[in-house]
């Protein structure tokens, strides 16, 4: 089980059962972690009651797709974020909703594909700073989730300018249609970043607030205006990377134009050059009398004409660029 008991700042024990949670939490020098996946309703009922959580926060949990915020209520706060998990080269953002009181932080996860193990890593890496309490089991979590969403959007910044960079290569139009699913894919993952990591700015802000007593630390606010940073320079290169798309988009279209530009330049010059011997044969088979009927030369005289006409025209259209 994921269950931490930390007294006064040393890990004393983990793997208890949830159940005893509750022998715990009453004791202010004690801070404890649970982490729930995919808990059911009587389960979060059970936990509710023994922390004193407000029923609209339990409600908020069991609804999907929150909206990252923070909800402050009267003894705890409710918290949404998203971590990132990429299925298949898609990006699917995985729920995660915390509930934080004085000395109790609860992690409920929308299923395994959010690794709780890596943010218990980071406050092994940190466990100087277990005396901080909730501030800095809060932190580590946030920082991982931020970490996760800036190693995705350096993914996303690289793919496109590889995108971006293929546009004018002899492959990239030969395999247009793979790279319109690229540049499709790209936009959609980049779109769901955007969803999950922008309202970030207004999670980590509150908790920055100095009126926000429940896990303001002085010690701990630089490594909270840290992820906060961090949150920003995602923020600022999700931006960026919808700009860049959005230009490879026009890019695409215009290069497209262009093309059918030159194909229809070709086609015209091609149609005139055939229209000429055309014109020439056309006049020769009419049953009317004219020069040359019925004469050798006639026919010499015709074939002379056609071929220097076409020889001119394709030299005037090659000449000219049209061909």
């Amino acid at each position: 089980m994921h269950t931490r008991l930390y007294r006064n700042g040393v890990l004393e024990k983990e793997g208890f059962p949830v159940e005893e949670v509750s022998d715990y939490v009453g004791d202010p020098h004690n801070t404890v972690w649970f982490d729930l996946c995919r808990p059911s309703s009587a389960d979060l009922g059970v936990i509710g009651e023994e922390l004193g959580l407000h029923e609209l926060a339990l409600e908020d949990v069991l609804t999907d797709h929150q909206r990252p915020k923070v909800d402050i209520y009267d003894n705890h706060l409710f918290i949404t974020v998203y971590g990132v998990h990429v299925d298949h080269d898609r990006l699917d953002p995985v729920e995660v909703n915390v509930f934080v009181t004085a000395n109790a932080l609860v992690t409920v996860r929308e299923n395994e594909h959010f690794d709780i193990g890596e943010v218990v890593k980071r406050w092994d890496a940190a466990a100087r700073m277990a005396e901080h309490g909730v501030s800095f089991l809060l932190h580590g979590l946030l920082d991982y989730v931020v970490d996760s969403q800036f190693d995705l959007v350096q993914d996303l910044d690289s793919q496109a300018e590889a995108l971006e960079e293929s546009l004018f290569e002899e492959d990239g139009v030969r395999d247009a249609r793979a790279l319109q699913r690229k540049m499709y894919e790209l936009r959609k993952d980049t779109a769901r970043l955007r969803k999950v990591s922008m309202p970030m700015r207004e999670v980590v802000g509150s908790l920055l607030r100095r009126d926000q007593d429940l896990i303001h630390d002085p010690v701990m606010v630089p490594y909270y205006e840290d992820v906060y940073d961090h949150v920003l320079r995602v923020a600022e290169w999700v931006e960026s990377i919808r700009d860049m798309l959005a230009n490879i988009r026009e890019t695409r279209l215009s290069e497209q134009g262009f093309r059918l530009n030159e194909i229809m330049k070709r086609l015209t010059g091609w149609a005139a050059i055939i229209a000429v011997p055309t014109a020439i044969t056309g006049f020769y088979g009419q049953n009317v009398p004219y020069p040359g009927e019925g004469q050798q030369w006639g026919f010499w005289m015709s074939l002379i004409l056609t071929a220097a006409a076409s020889v001119w025209l394709y030299t005037v259209f090659k000449k000219k660029d049209w061909l």
